[in-house]
C-alpha cells in the first residue's frame, strides 16, 4: 500500500470502529469481518475478497501501536488541509507544512530531489534518509508494511476416554481446510491443544496463526481421570470390607489387577494401585481406587439371622461415638 494511501483510507471506517477503540475491540472486529467476507465461504465473489483485502490491510496497521500512531498522526494532518506535492513548482505542499512544523520560525526548507512525500517522512523521523519505523515504514518504493502473524482460531473436539488415555488423532477443518491433530495421551476434559500454524493466514509473509483446539472427553460410567491418575469407585459386600478380601479390579487398559481390601475398611476409603493409571512420558500414573460398601436389598432368613448375631456380637462398638462431638457448631 502506497503511503499516499494514508490519507485517503479511513481504516477505522472499514473496520467499523471508533478511532479511539481498544487493541481488543480492533481485534474483535477484524477477525468477524475477516470470517464474513474470507474468500472460503465466498467463491467467486469479487467484492467480498475485495473487502478482505481491505479489513485486512486496515488490520495490519491499526493492530500495530507504532503505526496507528503515525497513521493517525499523517491523517490529522492530512485533515488540516495541507496535502501531497511531490516535489513540483509552488509553495503551499505538505513538505511546506512539516518545514513550517519543525524548522522552527517559520522558515521554509524545500526538497531538490524527488523522493517527495517518503523523504520528508525519512528527514523527520529517521535523521539523516533512514526509515522513520527502523528499516520498515515509507521508502522510495512507498509504504513497506510490516508483516503480521495472521490471528488465532478456536476449535473444540470430542474424544472417548479410552482416547484420552492412549493417545489419538482428530480430524479438524477450519476454513475449508482439512488436517490431522494429534491429541496426547492422557489429556484431561477441558485441555486446550496449541496447534501452530493453523489459525488464519499471515500477512505480507507474516506467519500464520495457531488453532486453539479445546479437548471434551466423554463421560465414562467407572473412570474418571485427574491428571495422571485415574479414580473409580469400587463396589463391595459387607463382609469383604470387614473380613478383608482379595478381589480383581479392572484398569482403563483393558486388563485386571488384584487387589487386597484390609479388613475393617469403611466406604469412602481410598486404595493406590500404583503404576495402573496414565502411561506415557515420565513416571506413570496411580489407580486411586474408593470403596463403596453395598448392602443388599433382600435378606433370606438364613442371612437375616446371620447380620442379627453380628450385631448383638458387636452391640459396644458405637460407629458414632465421636460424631456428636465433630457435629457441633462453635
Amino acid at each position: 500500500m502506497a503511503s499516499q494511501d494514508w490519507l485517503t483510507k479511513d481504516f477505522y471506517k472499514v473496520l467499523g470502529v471508533s478511532k479511539d477503540a481498544t487493541q481488543d475491540q480492533i481485534k474483535k472486529a477484524y477477525r468477524k469481518l475477516a470470517r464474513t467476507h474470507h474468500p472460503d465461504k465466498n467463491p467467486g465473489d469479487t467484492a467480498a475478497e475485495s473487502k478482505f483485502k481491505d479489513v485486512g490491510e486496515a488490520y495490519a496497521v491499526l493492530s500495530d501501536p507504532e503505526e496507528r500512531k503515525q497513521y493517525d498522526a499523517i491523517r490529522a494532518m492530512g485533515a488540516g488541509g495541507a496535502r501531497f506535492s511531490a516535489g513540483g513548482a509552488g509553495g503551499g505542499g505538505f513538505e511546506d507544512v512539516f518545514s513550517s512544523m519543525f524548522s522552527g520560525g517559520g522558515a521554509r526548507t524545500h526538497t531538490t530531489n524527488t523522493g517527495g512525500f517518503e523523504d520528508i517522512l525519512s528527514g523527520m523521523f529517521g535523521g539523516g534518509g533512514g526509515s522513520p519505523f527502523g528499516g520498515q515504514g515509507f521508502g522510495r518504493g512507498g509504504y513497506v508494511r510490516r508483516p503480521q502473524k495472521g490471528a488465532d482460531e478456536t476449535a473444540s473436539t470430542s474424544i472417548s476416554l479410552a482416547q484420552a488415555v492412549s493417545g489419538t488423532t482428530v480430524q479438524v477443518s477450519n476454513y475449508g481446510k482439512r488436517f490431522t491433530a494429534r491429541i496426547p495421551a492422557g489429556v484431561h476434559d477441558g485441555q486446550k491443544i496449541r496447534l501452530r500454524g493453523k489459525g488464519q493466514p499471515g500477512e505480507n509473509g507474516g506467519e500464520p496463526g495457531d488453532l486453539i483446539l479445546t479437548i471434551s472427553v466423554e463421560k465414562h460410567p467407572v473412570f474418571e481421570l485427574d491428571g495422571k491418575n485415574v479414580r473409580m469407585t469400587l463396589p463391595v459386600s459387607f463382609s469383604e470390607a470387614a473380613l478383608g478380601a482379595q478381589v480383581q479390579v479392572p484398569t482403563v487398559h483393558g486388563d485386571s489387577v488384584t487387589m487386597k481390601i484390609p479388613a475393617g475398611s469403611s466406604s469412602g476409603t481410598t486404595l493406590r494401585v500404583r503404576g495402573r493409571g496414565i502411561t506415557g512420558k515420565g513416571t506413570p500414573g496411580d489407580m486411586l481406587v474408593t470403596l463403596k460398601i453395598v448392602v443388599p436389598k433382600k435378606l433370606s432368613a438364613e442371612a437375616k439371622e446371620a447380620v442379627e448375631a453380628f450385631h448383638q456380637a458387636t452391640d459396644d462398638a458405637d460407629p458414632r461415638a465421636d460424631f456428636a462431638r465433630l457435629a457441633k457448631v462453635s
